[in-house]
């Protein structure tokens, strides 16, 4: 049975002209002068896709990729340069949260206000709105003028609003991490319930364990072009290569233009993206010369799939004799909190006496067991130099790692515990 397709894209593109001044874009639009100098700059270039009834498909890429855009234009905000698209059903957008909402109005009133733009009957509203009030769980401030909720409110309502209406297609873009953190738990069972209902969902995302998990198909935009479309677990391979800069191919461009490399070199951590705020500090003896992260597959990354193992690898070139340096590795979460780590010395591993001009190699191995998330890894060189403990190279949250899962549990790792259920026998 052939699929039905709920959204056609058709050979997308969307050019903005780039002034070098003001006045030059008045001009043109006042038809004063035929000489105004301009750039192009294409949004989207040719980009043709299509969405099947009952698919969730995630849109990634960098930032500037055009992922926003191409959402835009779907639901009507932004107008193509040239190129179709076509849809089957009735959208609901949870693109800019509460942008149609009137600050003087009451909560009440904007659900209204929201509802009636959507293309929503009066009747049909009153059916949804215990549904909205129940979901939104901000109590009698459904009352009041939205211009004295709080942020959190606001997108409570604003994210109820959106979400309760029973649309035949939904659009996300960024929009399932408003909150706290039981309100965020909630919009997740209200997108799974989608999808258990068949409907069709188009989803753009930073979050790549989302990504990962909820999305059937997956396509990946750079520079305003479509370089990658299948599944998951393939496109986000091709995403990381992006991000570094490694991913050698061809765009199809008006100006043949490639993917230029992020960094230049022969060093591993030219590969990685690195923090430019990075903090270190050390005696001088010895010096990080380079590091990096790489996958199962051998491949230099700052993303790592939860479940897999992974390497940190050091180099450390030494200026003086040191006896049994100690290699460390650490991680941290983004607010701060150092979460694991390990060194050479709890590892119970002699490391020997490297002398000056000697270039020692460590790797860290293991399975990463974090959470998905983000983590930002430090490295340090350190010992026992005539009684007193000596900071060599210590260089804090020096890069990311992004952790890829498909099933995150409580707390900040995962006890990947084996679980079995099953009916207590009378003779038990």
């Amino acid at each position: 049975m052939e699929k039905e397709v709920a959204i056609e894209i058709k050979n997308l593109t969307k050019i903005y002209k780039l002034y070098d001044r003001n006045r030059d874009r008045i001009k043109e639009a006042l038809h004063l002068s035929k000489n105004i100098h301009f750039k192009e700059h294409y949004a989207l270039n040719d980009v043709s896709m299509n969405v099947y009834t009952g698919e969730t498909v995630g849109i990634i890429g960098t930032n500037g990729s055009g992922k926003s855009t191409i959402l835009k234009i779907i639901t009507g905000v932004l107008n193509p340069t040239w190129g179709d698209v076509i849809i089957h059903g009735r959208i609901s957008a949870l693109l800019e949260l509460g942008a149609g909402f009137n600050m003087e109005y009451t909560g009440i009133e904007n659900i209204y206000l929201n509802g009636t733009m959507i293309g929503f009957t009066e009747q049909e509203i009153d059916e949804k709105q215990q549904d909205i009030l129940d979901f939104a769980d901000i109590g009698e401030f459904i009352n009041q003028k939205v211009k004295t909720y709080s942020s959190g409110m606001f997108v409570r309502l604003a994210f109820a609003v959106a979400i309760n209406i029973d649309p035949e297609i939904l659009i996300v873009d960024e929009a399932l991490s408003v909150g706290d953190v039981f309100f965020q738990n909630k919009c997740y069972r209200k997108f799974e319930e989608f999808k258990k209902q068949g409907k069709t969902i188009l989803f753009v995302s930073h979050d790549l364990s989302s990504i990962s998990k909820y999305c059937d198909k997956v396509v990946l935009l750079e520079k305003g072009n479509k370089i990658g479309e299948g599944e998951p677990r393939e496109i986000i391979d091709m995403y990381k290569k992006v991000l570094v800069g490694q991913l050698d191919q061809q765009l199809d461009t008006h100006k043949s233009e490639r993917i230029s490399p992020s960094g230049k070199g022969d060093k591993w951590k030219d590969k990685m993206q690195l923090n430019p705020n990075k903090d270190e500090y050390g005696s001088g003896l010895a010096e990080f010369e380079d590091y990096c992260a790489y996958d199962k597959g051998g491949e230099i990354t700052n993303t790592i799939i939860k479940g897999e193992e992974f390497t940190v690898k050091l180099k450390i070139r030494f200026f003086e004799a040191i006896q049994d340096p100690i290699f460390a590795v650490s991680f941290k979460n983004m607010q701060g909190t150092e979460i694991t780590g390990t060194n050479t010395m709890f590892e119970k591993l002699t490391t020997g006496t490297p002398g000056p001009g000697d270039v020692m190699i460590a790797t860290f191995t293991q399975k990463m067991s974090l959470q998905g998330g983000e983590y930002l890894v430090s490295l340090g060189c350190v010992g026992y130099r005539d009684g007193n403990f000596t900071v060599y190279h210590r260089l804090y949250d020096v890069f990311n790692l992004t952790v890829i899962s498909d099933k995150n549990t409580t707390g900040f790792y995962d006890m990947d515990s084996i679980v079995t259920v099953r009916k207590e026998e009378k003779d038990d």
